[in-house]
C-alpha cells in the first residue's frame, strides 16, 4: 500500500500547491498580507519596479502586516494557469507583487515569496462590519470598478444618465447630467489614479442612519481621500443605499 499512497499524496500537494501562488499571480486572495520570511534583523526591499535591478525605495518590515496587493507580474487568469504543463508552470519568471502599506504610507514592488496571508491577531479579530456599512462599501466598490471599467472602454460609465441611479439619489443623477466641473469620484479634472484602496470611515462610520466610506488613492502621485456620504434611499423599491454626497480636499459634489 505505501508505495500506492505516496504517489497520491505527492500529487495533493503538487495541485495544492499553486493556488496560493495563484492568489499572488492574479491579484485575487486574501484581503491582507504580510510578510514572511524575512529574519528579524532585516526588512523587505520595496522597489520601483518588478525585479532587483530596479531602485529600493522603500522598505516593509520583517513581521509588517496589513498590507494591501494591488496587482502582480506575470499576470496569469486562473483558466489560463491550470491549462499550463508543470514544465511551463516551472518556467515562469519569478513573481513580483505591487503593494501598499496603509500605515506607512509606503508602496511598490516586492518579491512574492515573501508574502503570506495575512493572519495576524489585528486581521483575524476584526470585529465584521455592521451589515449597512458593508452594503456601503459594497457599492463604493462597485462604482470605482464600474468607473475603471468605462476607462478601458467597456461599456458606460456609471456617470451616465442610464446608469448613476445604480449608485446616485435622483436629484444627484440628474445634476450628473449637466456640467460638474471636476470629476465627482477623484475631485480633479484630469486623473492618473493608482493604489485606489475602498474602506469604511475610521471613526463615525454610521452615524444617524447616514453611512461614510472613503476611496483613498494616489491621483499623479499624490495621495488623496474621496468621503462618501451615503444613505438608505426610501424612493427605491426596495429601499437601498445610495450615494448623497462626495468629499474631496476644498471640493465636493454636490
Amino acid at each position: 500500500m505505501i508505495p500506492v499512497i505516496r504517489p497520491i499524496i505527492a500529487a495533493l500537494i503538487v495541485f495544492a500547491a499553486p493556488m496560493p501562488a495563484l492568489a499572488q499571480m492574479d491579484g485575487h486572495g486574501p484581503d491582507a498580507w504580510m510578510v514572511s520570511g524575512v529574519a528579524s534583523d532585516d526588512t523587505l526591499n520595496v522597489r520601483t519596479g518588478p525585479g532587483t535591478d530596479h531602485l529600493v525605495i522603500g522598505t516593509f518590515a520583517h513581521d509588517a502586516t496589513g498590507l494591501r496587493m494591488i496587482t502582480c507580474v506575470p499576470y496569469l487568469p486562473r483558466r489560463i494557469y491550470h491549462a499550463l504543463s508543470d514544465s511551463q508552470r516551472a518556467d515562469l519568471p519569478p513573481r513580483w507583487c505591487l503593494m501598499e502599506s496603509a500605515e506607512s504610507g509606503v508602496s511598490g514592488w516586492v518579491s512574492a515569496h515573501y508574502l503570506a496571508e495575512d493572519t495576524s491577531a489585528a486581521q483575524t479579530q476584526m470585529d465584521p462590519l455592521d451589515p449597512l456599512v458593508a452594503r456601503g462599501v459594497a457599492l463604493v466598490r462597485r462604482l470605482y470598478d464600474h468607473r475603471k471599467r468605462a476607462q478601458r472602454g467597456e461599456g458606460v460609465g456609471p456617470l451616465a444618465p442610464s446608469t448613476a441611479r445604480d449608485y446616485f439619489f435622483a436629484d444627484l443623477v440628474a445634476r450628473l447630467s449637466g456640467p460638474v466641473g471636476a470629476d465627482p469620484l477623484f475631485g480633479t479634472q484630469d486623473a492618473d489614479v493608482e493604489g485606489l484602496h475602498i474602506r469604511p470611515a475610521p471613526e463615525r462610520t454610521m452615524h444617524r442612519g447616514l453611512v461614510t466610506v472613503h476611496a483613498q488613492f494616489r491621483n499623479f502621485g499624490q495621495p488623496q481621500t474621496a468621503i462618501v456620504r451615503l444613505r438608505v434611499d426610501p424612493a427605491l423599491d426596495p429601499p437601498a443605499l445610495r450615494i448623497m454626497r462626495i468629499e474631496h480636499q476644498g471640493w465636493s459634489f454636490p
